[in-house]
């Protein structure tokens, strides 16, 4: 048997091909019914005046997040009273520390509650 097999002719082998997957014709479709308007930054927050504050608070109450204690990461300052809901811009009581992931929650929530508000004046 092994003779056999020995003497049988060599073939060949070429190298697999990866596949390839073909693009869906299908596209996506986005079903909500209410999207948020995009978020457009203030350019009040590219200011000088604005990073050094952000600055002198970190500085002064260290880099950690002032809502889930979290440190060594990215801290943003964040007004706790927003520009748009009639905020001081530049008073330190109204800025404190957030991490990313608090900040996001606390925005996403001040944003809601401003929707609601303005679909609620009818």
């Amino acid at each position: 048997l092994s003779r056999a097999i020995a003497e049988l002719p060599k073939v060949a082998i070429a190298a697999p091909m990866p596949l390839r997957a073909l693009k869906s014709r299908v596209g996506t479709l986005d079903q909500r019914t209410a999207r948020p308007p995009p978020k457009i930054t203030n350019r009040f927050y590219l200011s000088v005046e604005w990073k050094a504050l952000v600055a002198e608070i970190i500085a002064q109450r260290g880099r950690r997040c002032e809502e889930c204690g979290r440190r060594n990461c990215r801290i943003f300052g964040d007004h706790i009273v927003e520009l748009q809901d009639g905020g001081a811009p530049l008073d330190r009581a109204n800025v404190r520390c957030l991490c990313g992931a608090c900040h996001s929650l606390k925005s996403a929530a001040e944003r809601a509650k401003r929707t609601a508000m303005s679909y609620n004046r009818d």
